[in-house]
C-alpha cells in the first residue's frame, strides 16, 4: 500500500468515525465516548499525514507510533460502544475492524523500517 493510498484510507476512516459519532444516541455516556472517539479517530489521519512529512526516519517512526496509539484508542472506544450496549454491534463492527487493520498495517510498517535500519 502506497503512502497516498494510506493517506486516503486514514482520511476515509476519520470521515466514517464522524458519521458514527453523529449517529450515537443523545445520552451522557454516548456523548462522552463520542467526544473521545472523534478525537482519536480523526487523529489517525492527521498524524499519518504528519508522519509523511517527517524530516527523518526517526521522526517518521515516532509519528507512526502516535498513529498506532490513536487507532488502538479508537478501537477501545468502539468496543465500549458495543459492550456498553450504546450502539448495535453490526453498526460499529466494520469500523472497529478498520481500526484494527490500520493498527496492524502501521505496526508492520514500523517493524519493517526498524529492521531495515539495523
Amino acid at each position: 500500500m502506497t503512502k497516498e493510498e494510506l493517506k486516503n484510507r486514514t482520511k476515509e476512516f476519520a470521515l466514517r468515525i464522524i458519521k458514527l459519532v453523529e449517529a450515537l444516541p443523545r445520552t451522557a455516556s454516548a456523548k462522552t465516548i463520542g467526544n473521545q472517539l472523534i478525537r482519536s479517530g480523526t487523529s489517525v489521519g492527521a498524524n499519518y499525514r504528519a508522519a509523511c512529512r517527517a524530516r527523518s526516519t526517526a521522526e517518521f517512526i515516532s509519528k507512526l507510533g502516535i498513529v498506532i496509539e490513536e487507532a488502538d484508542e479508537s478501537a477501545f472506544w468502539m468496543e465500549l460502544l458495543i459492550e456498553g450496549n450504546i450502539m448495535k454491534s453490526n453498526l460499529v463492527h466494520p469500523l472497529l475492524t478498520e481500526a484494527d487493520e490500520l493498527t496492524a498495517i502501521i505496526t508492520s510498517t514500523v517493524t519493517t523500517i526498524k529492521k531495515k535500519k539495523s
